[in-house]
Order: C-alpha cells, then structure tokens, then sequence
C-alpha cells in the first residue's frame, strides 16, 4: 500500500479543481468534438481528481525523494575524520 504524501485540504483542493476542469473540458468536447486538446485536458483533470481521492501525488514522491537523496550525499561529503 502507497503511504499518503499530501495532506487533507491539498487532497480537497486537487478533487474540487479536477472535477471543475473535468466538467469545462467535458462540456468544450461537446461542442467541439474534432479538437484533439480537450482530450488531454480531460486526463489530466481526471489524473488529479485520482491523486485528490487517493491522496498520493507520483510528482511530490520524486521531489521528497530527492531532497532526501540530496540530503544524503550532503551529510557523507560532510563528515570529517582527521586520521
């Protein structure tokens, strides 16, 4: 099981913007079924609305992962020993 990495209101932000723009691309589709645009502004909208639900975002795991990694690497150029 994936461990959530944003929090509540983040979670809630991410479902409410993603269902608003799901339904303004829906509805721009409707009208203009011929443009290809819509399309990946729908997945995109629906790919928000799955991080708001499930509340794991792929993009702020690799951005923690890297700081971390980051971190790291600072602490083992940084340790001295004078032998």
């Amino acid at each position: 099981m994936v461990r959530p990495n944003i929090g509540i209101i983040n979670a809630m932000i991410r479902i409410t913007l993603g269902l608003t723009l799901l339904c303004f691309s829906t509805a721009k589709m409707v009208r203009k079924p011929w443009r290809d645009g819509n399309w990946m502004m729908i997945m995109l909208a629906s790919m928000k609305v799955a991080e708001g639900i499930v509340r794991y975002c792929p993009v702020v795991a690799m951005m923690e992962e890297t700081k971390n990694n980051q971190q790291d690497k600072e602490d083992e150029e940084s340790t001295f020993n004078p032998s």
